[in-house]
């Protein structure tokens, strides 16, 4: 089998945080979401793995390469503009040719990784498998209906009124039929080739598509508050370990990560929580579900349930900071200028709350 990641799209949900930055390299607990990806499809034993780029392609092919670091061997396939997944499809079948492939949006994070589900594709006489699980708001996803016998009926992208609660996760395997649909069906309202017109062909068309329900959390990336719940999520799941320095006068509990080259100076750290390499915190307290990324510094201010991304400085901050995501090389300081004045520059699409 080969693997497919989707990372085209500009991430318009997270501005500012992706305004000039791929939406897939944003950190969850320290590690960017893409690279969770390739990981958990190199761990169900996949290899060769094609990934779709966009505007922010170039930043990929740095940040990724040609996958050696992870041992894998990466493809990259370029495509002009967001024209739709089924479309991603359809300009890799050079790359996946008559395999059997997972395909994967760059942008999400599950559960339990994926090994079952590949494996049990790969024994199946299945041409497609699709993953499925309940949400609260499924008129934001393609949605899917099945029948008495737990059979696929209908698909739907993005619904007014949704027949189910049941969401497509943006995991999807298929066998080289898939390539039939795609060539078959034609753009929809929104200008673009959906994945699920094409699954609904295949479906019509009397081919065997899997349905498989999962029962664990998986998450969409795609807004602050969603990127947020991930890092929490992930960061109660990590086995964590102390490999940079804690100074005597600190307090650290047993669920802090704190990465080579990080430095914890007479501060209080509670976890879960990650401080990336070569950071430092210093006379400053880190809350539960915090990320502070690598080359970062935290002086004299408290931070919790916070994805803090690299070389940034929060320093003499008066009031703690919580529920925020703060981008690459941000200062955050307390200014002895006066008169006493919020002074702030703010990029376009940001948001403060300030008391």
């Amino acid at each position: 089998m080969k693997g497919l990641i989707l990372s085209g799209g500009k991430g318009t949900r997270l501005y500012p945080i992706t305004y000039n930055r791929a939406k897939q390299l944003v950190p969850v607990a320290n590690k960017p979401v893409l690279i969770r990806v390739i990981e958990a499809i190199k761990e169900a034993g996949i290899n060769e793995i094609g990934i779709v780029i966009g505007d922010t392609g170039d930043e990929i092919r740095h940040a990724v390469g040609a996958g050696r670091r992870w041992g894998v061997d990466v493809t990259y396939i370029e495509q002009d503009a967001p024209l739709g997944l089924a479309h991603a499809v359809k300009i890799s079948q050079d790359f996946l040719g008559d395999d059997r492939f997972v395909m994967f949006l760059g942008d999400n994070v599950i559960e339990g990784g994926i090994s079952q589900l590949i494996s049990e594709f790969a024994e199946s006489e299945w041409n497609s498998q699709i993953v499925l699980t309940e949400v609260d708001e499924p008129q934001h996803y393609g949605v899917a209906e099945l029948g008495d016998d737990r059979q696929i009926v209908r698909l739907v992208e993005k619904p007014r009124h949704p027949v189910s609660n049941l969401a497509l996760v943006g995991i999807y395997m298929f066998d080289h039929h898939v390539f039939e649909a795609v060539h078959a069906i034609q753009p929809s309202w929104r200008g673009e080739l959906e994945i699920t017109d094409a699954i609904q062909w295949l479906v019509d068309n009397d081919y065997r598509v899997h349905p498989y329900v999962h029962r664990g959390w998986w998450i969409d990336t795609g807004k602050p508050i969603d990127m947020l719940d991930a890092n929490n999520r992930v960061l109660a799941e990590l086995t964590h370990k102390v490999e940079g320095y804690v100074d005597r006068s600190s307090r650290i509990d047993h669920l802090v990560t704190v990465e080579a080259g990080a430095e914890v100076i007479n501060s209080v750290i509670r976890g879960p929580a990650i401080i990336g390499e070569d950071s430092r915190i210093v006379n400053s307290y880190v809350g539960p579900f915090t990320s502070i990324y690598h080359d970062t510094l935290i002086e004299d201010s408290e931070i919790e349930h916070s994805i803090v991304m690299d070389h940034s400085k929060i320093i003499g901050v008066p009031h703690r900071i919580e529920d925020s995501i703060i981008g690459r090389a941000v200062e955050v300081g307390s200014s002895p200028i006066k008169p006493k004045a919020y002074k702030m520059t703010l990029g376009d699409h940001s948001k403060i709350g300030v008391l």
